[in-house]
């Protein structure tokens, strides 16, 4: 504390002495400045819970983020579950950007083919799939999913082949190949009989009973795939998805959406071994 001291020259000074009481006021208001300011301190008792008060009106809360729903089924980034078996006949409805068409499909002629079909009919793995692999006088072709985390699931999904016990004829759906137990997703449709195939191991396991008419509209400008021709990468397809032939490839028709027309139920079929194009 700042002391406060009286010279003896000075209080015995019998001029000044008046002014003394002034002097330690001024002294004394000083040494009061010079000392921090203590705050009140809430006396200690029981902590209370908090409760959200309501806002006040006309002002904005922030929002909780939702997750993001896929736009696809989330069955299908796990091919491995996906193992229904078909039944042995049934239908299956296209809705295109240039029509309606309808496959029937016949699990006898390719049992294999027909359950993996079925699987990704029912879980819509072909919804917003292109045509991107339209050939005149050759086939139509599509079976690449627009969502890249679906395509990189079904990759490597291959399932075995089945016997050739129908040729490949005018309207036959058939999966693609890359050889010898490579099939995944991909399938085309004859637009003529292509009954050099058969040799080649392409098994049909369905044919187009309504709307042939339809897969032969399908946009053909773009010719064969990269790099043989002017049309799309697959692989570039896989990993970008629909938005890059909506860049490159505006044109080509698509699938809005497949319906499975059956009344029969499947019924789940043991997991098998893990088992793309004609020529």
């Amino acid at each position: 504390m700042m002391s406060i001291t009286v010279s003896k020259s000075f209080a015995r000074s019998r001029v000044a002495w008046w002014i003394l009481p002034s002097l330690l006021a001024g002294l004394l208001a000083v040494t009061a400045q010079a000392r921090p300011q203590a705050q009140p301190v809430q006396p200690k008792g029981p902590v209370q819970p908090t409760t959200k008060t309501a806002p006040a009106q006309g002002a904005t809360t922030k929002k909780t983020p939702t997750a993001v729903r896929p736009p696809y089924d989330r069955a299908l980034l796990h091919p491995a579950l996906l193992k229904d078996k078909a039944p042995d006949e049934y239908k299956v409805k296209f809705t295109t950007t240039k029509g309606d068409f309808v496959v029937a499909v016949n699990r006898a002629w390719a049992p294999i083919g027909a359950d993996r079909f079925y699987n990704l009919v029912k879980h819509h793995f072909y919804d917003n799939a292109s045509f991107f692999r339209v050939l005149p006088g050759f086939v139509v072709q599509f079976g690449i999913s627009a969502y890249p985390p679906v395509s990189a699931a079904w990759k490597s999904a291959d399932i075995k082949d089945d016997p050739v016990t129908q040729s490949n004829l005018r309207g036959y759906l058939v999966f693609a190949t890359a050889g010898a137990n490579t099939r995944t997703t991909q399938v085309f449709v004859n637009l003529v009989d292509n009954k050099r195939l058969d040799s080649m191991g392409f098994a049909a396991f369905g044919q187009v009973t309504e709307g042939m008419n339809v897969v032969e509209m399908m946009y053909e400008g773009y010719g064969e795939g990269a790099p043989q021709g002017a049309g799309p990468d697959q692989d570039q397809m896989e990993k970008q998805g629909k938005p890059y032939l909506d860049k490159g490839w505006p044109k080509l028709d698509s699938i809005k959406t497949t319906t499975l027309l059956t009344t029969e139920p499947a019924t789940a079929s043991k997991p098998a071994a893990a088992a793309k194009k004609p020529q």
